[in-house]
């Protein structure tokens, strides 16, 4: 029996987990429940699978959470940073679930790997904000982190039982978001429910706002990086509409292994929490013959600009992607709250971005500094200046041209065309 502590199990991910554990009740069990606000999914969870903590948001939730969860013997409920810190390191728990969303997974998640705990990781904030500081401790520690994100889980599951020195390339899979085929001079009157209608996953609106502009897969290509300790020039984004092929990786003797399935959380999700081992999950195979062909496109920078800002800050390095992170989460906040135009997310994140002086070798305080600034910075940005009022000093931390996302170690050919269009 794996005992699990779920960090946003009111969350997609952490709603999804708890399927799993429903499903397999005699593999899994809860030890520890981390939600948010959403006190009414929690106190169901509570009542369904009778963890050892709860932690909420802040003191008014719990209180709250204790009125509605009065007669439950045996849950402790905790709340704020030090409440998910205790869930995260809680001295029963076999696995962490990092499912939280954001920047607020870092500091609960870097604590379960301070003490020994493996990780089964869907908050790729975490990697993108302190990607050498995590995976350094959980070398220290030697603590496994097994990605849940499934793109990540396919580069998992691929570079399996393979040598690490053949590797040549990861292909990173992109589902194109809800604008793939909408032209660019119409993204700017998007309004936030038609972005959040998402063509294949079922998502939470943070994430799936990721994907319309395609920050998201910038962010998983510095997770990329990370996660499986390769340059940035060894990861090619390829945006794939049917989203089976969830990723690949491209060996030097020019074979492929790619890992595909139906677009369903819960494979990725069930082979995390039973790693080495897989389910009999019930779920079906792709129907190849009902698929037909699976279309590969070039990503189109133009259009998705956040895409190459994203590698641009993870070529930039130091704390650049920490303030990438922080100016993002600030500007899709603003669009979904009706502030700011659709078009407006990439171009605060750029100013931010510019305005920032990046820190060399940054430590946690390093870097919980530069995202403290970078949502200040970009709340002064999304504000329209008053006449007469000046802005923070510019100081580019970001090249002003798109990365290439084609190139690799192996290859000095010049980037194709966007959008190039492939079958198979």
């Amino acid at each position: 029996m794996k005992r699990l502590a779920i960090l946003g199990s009111t969350g997609s991910i952490g709603k999804n987990v708890l399927r799993i554990v429903e499903q397999f009740p005699d593999r899994f069990s809860v030890v520890a429940l981390a939600g948010g606000r959403n006190i009414n999914l929690l106190c169901e969870q509570l009542k369904r699978f009778s963890p050892q903590v709860a932690v909420v948001l802040d003191d008014a939730l719990a209180h709250q959470l204790e009125e509605r969860t009065k007669g439950m013997d045996g849950v402790e409920i905790l709340h704020g940073e030090q409440g998910y810190k205790a869930a995260a390191t809680l001295s029963s728990a076999d696995l962490v679930v990092s499912a939280m969303v954001g920047s607020a997974g870092l500091l609960p998640t870097l604590a379960a790997i301070s003490n020994g705990k493996p990780v089964a990781l869907a908050n790729k904030e975490s990697l993108v904000m302190a990607g050498e500081l995590l995976m350094q401790t959980a070398r220290d520690k030697g603590v496994p982190i097994i990605p849940i994100d499934s793109e990540h889980s396919a580069i998992f599951q691929s570079l399996a039982g393979n040598r690490r020195q053949d590797l040549r390339q990861i292909l990173l899979t992109a589902s194109g978001g809800p604008f793939l085929d909408k032209p660019v001079q119409e993204l700017d009157d998007i309004s936030p429910e038609v972005a959040l209608r998402h063509p294949t996953w079922d998502m939470g609106p943070k994430v799936t706002m990721d994907s319309a502009t395609l920050m998201n897969k910038g962010l998983e290509v510095i997770e990329a990086k990370w996660l499986f300790d390769v340059p940035l020039e060894s990861i090619r984004v390829v945006i794939h509409p049917e989203s089976i092929v969830h990723s690949m990786v491209a060996y030097q003797d020019g074979s492929v292994i790619a890992q595909l399935s139906s677009p369903d959380m819960r494979i990725p999700i069930a082979y995390a929490l039973s790693y080495p081992e897989r389910l009999s999950t019930g779920l079906p195979h792709p129907d190849f013959v009902e698929l037909g062909a699976l279309t590969f496109i070039e990503p189109d920078l133009e259009k998705f600009p956040c895409l190459a800002l994203a590698m641009e800050a993870c070529m930039a390095g130091k704390t650049c992607p920490a303030v990438l992170n922080a100016a993002n989460e600030v500007a899709v906040h603003a669009f979904l709250n009706h502030q700011i135009g659709f078009g407006r997310i990439e171009q605060i994140v750029r100013e931010t971005m510019n305005q920032h002086k990046p820190v060399s070798k940054p430590g946690l305080s390093d870097i919980l500094s530069a995202d403290a600034w970078a949502r200040r910075t970009a709340e002064e940005n999304i504000r329209p200046p008053s006449p007469g009022s000046p802005r923070n000093n510019s100081h580019s931390a970001v090249r002003s041209a798109p990365v290439s996302l084609r190139t690799s170690p192996h290859s000095n050919t010049t980037p194709d065309p966007p959008r190039r269009r492939g079958q198979i």
